[in-house]
């Protein structure tokens, strides 16, 4: 009887081990999944906006992402062109240096809701309480199920500075007129253009 007894304490403590350590894989694997499933679902949140940029980069509404980096480019470009048209100046490349970055204003649509109330009281008294709720939700279009927000206006980055390296710069005339261009361009002081010949 204690053979069978010591048998049975033994597989016990090793059963009960042995089950805690299944509990705990069990446990481990459930948790794994979890994460999984809610970095799926938190990634695919934060892809959709990027997907909608990309669907949205040939329409005209403006958004902030893309205007950014296409206002710097076009800008460059356009001075690139003008620049190389300038007599003596010959192949040019053209930087530009933004202080910061395109940002959108939406359009909201605000709504104000303001109601008066008289109380009389019974000592003869009046009371009158002027109550006023504003409401400011952006407004929204939709494409093909999806939602973009309106732009009411756009504000384009600050030029700080511009560096302009062309083949005539050694010329110092060439070099005035290329400062003189990209001043009545940018508005930008003699001193933030540099020009600098090409190699």
């Amino acid at each position: 009887m204690e053979k069978i007894f010591n048998k049975l304490s033994e597989k016990t403590p090793k059963s009960q081990s042995k089950r805690k350590i299944e509990n705990l894989l069990f446990f481990i694997i459930i948790l794994i999944i979890t994460l999984a499933l809610m970095k799926s679902i938190w990634k695919g949140q934060v892809d959709e906006p990027e997907i909608e940029k990309e669907e949205n980069k040939d329409s005209s509404e403006v958004l902030a992402v893309n205007s950014n980096s296409l206002a710097k480019l076009e800008l460059e470009e356009k001075l690139e062109n003008i620049l190389s048209t300038i007599k003596n100046v010959g192949k040019v490349n053209v930087f530009i240096n933004y202080s910061e970055s395109t940002s959108s204003i939406p359009l909201y649509d605000e709504s104000t809701t303001t109601s008066t109330t008289t109380e009389d009281d019974s000592s003869g008294g009046t009371r009158n309480t002027v109550e006023t709720e504003n409401q400011k939700e952006v407004v929204f279009t939709e494409k093909s199920g999806i939602k973009d927000p309106v732009i009411q206006k756009t504000l384009m980055p600050v030029v700080e500075g511009a560096i302009i390296t062309a083949e005539g710069a050694s010329n110092s005339t060439v070099k005035a007129d290329i400062i003189s261009a990209v001043q009545a361009v940018t508005g930008l002081d003699i001193d933030r253009v540099q020009v600098f010949e090409m190699q």
